[in-house]
């Protein structure tokens, strides 16, 4: 039989392990389309376009051409990238995270489980000590599927070569969270540092070196 019990977990990287605002991307965009910030969210933030990069379809170059046709951009490829990646942010929240996932890493198989492109992986690779910590990266431009398409958390069990129960799962969007946990994976809902540790004491997860009466600073790097 089957060894019962967690053996890798999973994080979720947008709002858990880097955090993000889109508004002031929106903002910089407006001054070079005839589109408004409330606008260039609706119509291609949480576009198809947008949608098909994150899952890998478009390469840089089509997403920027289909952006720049879409917004009527008066913008260069590089200011627009800039520009797109420039909506993370490493916050004292992000640091605990990472400093759990450090400690998990002793005792535990850790993996990344992310929709997002290309352009924002490179970014965050360059800017953020983030992926070096895992073992395994599933991330939506390389799988060719995004959450909360079963087709990514798919490929993450079979690679990881364990059952959905011995895997804890992390994410900030109760719908991902929900889709994951139709595949039997154990998943939880992202809200805070102490929310987190109570999910991982939990389902049995040891966590020798953090604590619920720990403050925020020890968890700083």
């Amino acid at each position: 039989m089957p060894e019962a019990g967690i053996k890798v977990i999973l994080f979720d990287l947008g709002n858990v392990l880097v955090d993000l605002d889109f508004r002031p991307a929106t903002e910089r965009i407006s001054a070079f389309c005839g589109k408004n910030p409330d606008e260039i969210l609706k119509v291609f933030f949480d576009s198809e376009i947008t949608n098909s990069f994150e899952k890998g379809g478009l390469s840089s170059g089509e997403f920027y051409k289909q952006a720049k046709e879409m917004l009527g951009l008066r913008l260069g490829y590089e200011s627009f990238v800039s520009i797109w990646n420039e909506v993370f942010f490493f916050s004292q929240k992000n640091r605990a995270v990472y400093h759990i996932a450090n400690r998990l890493k002793k005792k535990y198989r850790i993996g990344l489980l992310s929709n997002t492109n290309i352009l924002h992986y490179r970014y965050i690779k360059n800017n953020f000590p983030i992926f070096n910590l895992f073992e395994r990266l599933f991330l939506s431009f390389e799988v060719g599927a995004a959450k909360p398409d079963k087709i990514i958390y798919q490929k993450a069990i079979k690679e990881l070569g364990v059952l959905p129960e011995n895997i804890f799962y992390i994410d900030d969007r109760p719908e991902l969270v929900n889709s994951a946990a139709c595949l039997g994976i154990n998943s939880f809902i992202f809200t805070n540092i102490e929310q987190l540790i109570k999910d991982l004491s939990s389902m049995n997860v040891i966590l020798a070196d953090c604590q619920e009466s720990y403050p925020p600073e020890a968890f700083l790097l």
